[in-house]
């Protein structure tokens, strides 16, 4: 039996393979910069740490620079990305991480075999329709009481992307509510205990925010 793939896989792939050298370069060193960003990963990884380990998954890690520094936290990571051509140039940045090609919509991990996860700006495609699948995975694949740490931007509109560093793709941002990815969250079984929302930054268009979840005991 044939499986068709949803319209909306096809054309982030499609956007991300097209962009992905020049997307990593331009914000391969952007966490230098970013203080609630590792603000916000470094609880994570504590979290994780204190909870005694175990191996987490970057899901969207795009050319896998988020993976890295929580490497370099002492965290036992994987990253996940629908790209193939991210996951080519995240392989060659970190060759001592294993990456791997899929989707959010089915996880390639086993019931709980996750102790966290993070999803940094990776929710961001799919439609709201498709959210509550996603949603469902997160929560099948982490351990009891593992974290969740979700980044997105906030808004209420989709945001086109059209020929970006002028190549002939496109593809929309979809801005989130934090209620509503709460309430998705909490309707999977997950209970938020954290929620950060800072103002726009320089070349930022929305406010951004930071939900923490765990998958109760």
């Amino acid at each position: 039996m044939t499986t068709t793939e949803p319209e909306f896989l096809a054309a982030a792939r499609t956007f991300y393979d097209a962009v992905a050298a020049d997307y990593a370069d331009r914000y391969g060193g952007a966490l230098a910069t970013a203080t609630w960003d590792r603000a916000v990963l470094a609880a994570f990884a504590e979290l994780v740490t204190t909870a005694g380990g175990g191996r987490v998954a970057e899901l969207g890690c795009g050319p896998g620079r988020i993976t890295g520094h929580l490497a370099a936290l002492g965290l036992e990571v994987t990253g996940l990305d629908l790209s193939p051509r991210m996951v080519e140039l995240a392989r060659a940045a970190h060759p001592e991480i294993p990456f791997r090609v899929g989707s959010l919509l089915d996880l390639p991990y086993a019931d709980g075999e996750l102790s966290g996860i993070v999803a940094w700006y990776s929710i961001i495609h799919t439609p709201a329709g498709q959210l509550p699948r996603v949603f469902a995975e997160f929560h099948r694949v982490l351990a009891p009481g593992a974290p969740l740490v979700l980044a997105f931007q906030v808004g209420d509109d989709a945001l086109r992307i059209e020929d970006p560093f002028g190549h002939p793709v496109t593809l929309d941002f979809r801005r989130q509510q934090p209620g509503a990815i709460e309430r998705l969250a909490t309707e999977a079984g997950l209970k938020v205990t954290t929620r950060l929302i800072r103002e726009a930054e320089e070349g930022e268009r929305t406010p951004q925010a930071y939900l923490l979840a765990h998958k109760a005991e």
